[in-house]
């Protein structure tokens, strides 16, 4: 069993899980009392300046209405002296503007420039005719955050005045801060101690996890003496009281499979068939050697896997499925390139009582047998085929002649002559079906000879070239030098008259067909390539099967029988070298054919 990650550990997953809700709900608790404790703070400081600005326009308002002799002091000496005894740590600065937006009075000492001067203060403007909400602002000088109050002097209905004050708002702001560190302090702490708890309770979670976690290790490796230790009463303890009545459960079932084991491999060591055995959960338990053989792997990759899914059968049967069959099944393993057929019969094996107690599947190879029947099938069905085509329109036509028919001197002569050309088809037929049954049965013989195949591949080219009635073009493409091979001339003059017959078949009018030869190492290479409307990708290997045909209808309809190319890939073959086709839709197809070269050691042309 892999070992699990730190990360991946459910101890670590269930200390970050508690130690994230903790957190979370420090910072829920921290933000809440963060928001409340500034805006108290703040409306308190606000409040204390409103109270004391209330006392100040009280008492500048007085002023400002008290009428004044030769030897009292002026307006603005008189509002000095009264802003100077409101002056504090709080209130930066007071000011103190007339209707007429001229600054009366300052309270800051080093401002006193700027009394007597009109004021260009927004803010101070603005307050002259209608009350502005306090706002807090950066001191650009100081560069702290200042509260900034205005007050209106009101006597009756009118507004003689109004007070501008700046209030030391950052000392708020400090205390927030340093509340908030405390916070955070606080919250570290917390969370430290939450730690050590968390990873102690979750000790007492996992440790029972891990101890069965070891057993189901131990148990894997077929040990299972050892016990789960319970460590109390509750869910985990009776999750440990289970886990060690499962493990002698296990070990009780693993005896009476080792037992049953043996005497299945005492029956199967002889046996030539593949035999796979199981348990009554459909897991290999046994197989021998011939099975594994046949199904090409390991009896580590097999021993405890599902039999369907060992005999790939998971997507059309189950177990039970296989139980109640009574027939055997057919496995298809086969590959593009080679046929692979196994049959697969099944019995049940069972106690007294009816009890299944596993399937015994006894396998052998029918991939040669099913070869041979596919092929018998399909060669009767093709031949079946292309006999009987031509023998129902011989007999249409026959019974046209014999009601009839034959006294028509018009009609007449086209019936015969369809008949006669159907009747001349079956003999082409039934002799390519007499080659090839030669050739596989190996009852013919080359009579080779040497030649100069530029010469004898031009002498078959020419001929077509006179005979040919459509507007095709040829070109050739030879090597410069002489090539000569040992062969059957009158057999490779069949294999090219059937290639360019085809070739002239599918090319369309107006179009080339272009011959070629040239040296290929110890070969030469063959090609004859043609216009035509080409051939699928995924049929071009399979038109040197016997009766196959690209296109079916078209080639039935130009009087092919479907075994030209077949006849040339044995006749080649036998020539010792190889033959392929090469297409594309819509271009055209080259058909490719290589013989062995003749020549001397000291390399001189024979």
């Amino acid at each position: 069993m892999r070992k699990v990650t730190f990360f991946r550990s459910i101890h670590v997953k269930f200390v970050l899980i508690y130690i994230l809700l903790i957190l979370i709900a420090l910072q829920i608790i921290g933000l809440y009392f963060a928001k409340e404790l500034e805006q108290t703070l703040k409306r308190n400081f606000t409040t204390s300046i409103e109270d004391r600005v209330n006392l100040i326009e009280f008492s500048v308002r007085e002023e400002m209405l008290r009428e004044r002799t030769e030897n009292d002091p002026t307006l603005e000496q008189s509002l000095r002296v009264v802003l100077s005894s409101f002056t504090s740590e709080d209130m930066n600065e007071i000011r103190v503007i007339d209707s007429k937006y001229r600054i009366v009075a300052t309270s800051a000492l080093d401002n006193q420039s700027i009394v007597g001067q009109r004021s260009t203060d927004d803010t101070l403007k603005r307050s002259i005719t209608s009350e502005t909400p306090s706002k807090i602002v950066l001191d650009p000088t100081l560069g702290k955050r200042v509260l900034v109050q205005t007050r209106q002097i009101v006597v009756g209905d009118e507004v003689i005045g109004s007070l501008y004050v700046e209030s030391n708002i950052e000392k708020v702001y400090k205390q927030i801060d340093e509340i908030n560190r405390i916070l955070a302090v606080g919250a570290a702490v917390s969370l430290s101690i939450t730690l050590i708890i968390g990873i102690f309770i979750a000790r007492t979670i996992t440790r029972p996890i891990s101890d069965m976690r070891k057993q189901a290790q131990a148990m894997a490796k077929g040990n299972f003496s050892r016990k789960v230790k319970v460590y109390g009463n509750d869910e985990m303890g009776q999750l440990a009281i289970a886990f060690n009545h499962l493990t002698n459960q296990l070990q009780e079932s693993q005896s009476t499979t080792e037992s049953e084991r043996r005497k299945l491999a005492s029956v199967l060591s002889n046996m030539t068939d593949g035999v796979i055995a199981t348990d009554r959960k459909g897991r290999v338990s046994l197989i021998n050697d011939s099975a594994l053989d046949m199904l090409r792997t390991t009896r580590e990759l097999v021993l405890n896997r599902p039999i369907t899914s060992v005999l790939s059968l998971e997507k059309e049967y189950t177990f039970e499925d296989l139980i109640d069959l009574k027939e055997s099944l057919s496995l298809d393993f086969s590959t593009e390139e080679e046929p692979y057929i196994l049959r697969a019969a099944f019995s049940v094996t069972q106690r007294e009582t009816g009890y299944v107690t596993g399937l015994i599947a006894v396998m052998h190879d029918n991939t040669e047998q099913e070869k041979i029947d596919m092929e018998r099938r399909e060669f009767v069905s093709n031949v079946s085929h292309e006999l009987r085509t031509p023998l129902t329109t011989m007999r249409s036509y026959l019974d046209a002649l014999a009601e009839g028919a034959w006294q028509n001197e018009e009609i007449a002569p086209k019936f015969l002559h369809v008949t006669q050309t159907e009747t001349e088809r079956m003999i082409r037929l039934v002799n390519d079906l007499l080659k090839l049954s030669r050739m596989d049965s190996e009852e013919y013989e080359l009579n080779r000879e040497f030649v100069d195949f530029n010469k004898f591949f031009s002498a078959i080219i020419e001929r077509f070239e006179f005979s040919k009635s459509q507007s095709v073009q040829f070109q050739r493409q030879f090597a410069d030098e002489s090539l000569f091979v040992e062969i059957d001339p009158d057999k490779m003059t069949q294999v090219i008259d059937n290639i360019i017959s085809n070739a002239l078949k599918y090319s369309p009018d107006g179009g080339t067909v272009r011959f070629g030869i040239e040296k290929a190492e110890d070969d030469i290479l063959v090609s004859i390539a043609d216009e035509g409307m080409g051939i699928p990708q995924d049929m071009v290997k399979r038109i040197f099967d016997r009766f196959y045909r690209a296109d079916r209808a078209r080639s039935r309809a130009m009087g092919g029988t479907g075994l030209g190319l077949a006849i040339a890939k044995e006749m080649i073959q036998a020539h010792g070298g190889t033959i392929w086709a090469e297409s594309e839709e819509g271009k055209g197809t080259t058909i490719f054919f290589t013989l062995p070269l003749e020549q001397h050691e000291d390399g001189e042309w024979d």
